[in-house]
C-alpha cells in the first residue's frame, strides 16, 4: 500500500469530480434530446455542453468532505 500525498489526493477527486459532472450533463443531454424526439412542437433548450472549472472544483470540495468526514 503506497501513500498517496496531498497533490495527488487532490488531483484524484478533481478527476472523479469532472468525471461525475460530465456524466451527469451527458445523461440529462441524452434525456432532453429524447424528449423532444417525442414532442417536436415543444422542445426543451438543451444545456451547455461544457463543465467549468468551478463547478468541477465545488464538487471535488463535496468529494473531499465526505471522504474526511470521521462520522
Amino acid at each position: 500500500m503506497t501513500n498517496k500525498s496531498g497533490f495527488e489526493i487532490r488531483a484524484d477527486l478533481l478527476s472523479q469530480a469532472q468525471g461525475i459532472l460530465e456524466c451527469n450533463l451527458h445523461r440529462k443531454t441524452e434525456a432532453i434530446r429524447e424528449y423532444n424526439g417525442y414532442h417536436p412542437e415543444e422542445p426543451k433548450e438543451l444545456p451547455s455542453d461544457a463543465v467549468t472549472t468551478a463547478e468541477v472544483i465545488t464538487a471535488a470540495k463535496e468529494l473531499y468532505e465526505f471522504v474526511n468526514d470521521k462520522q
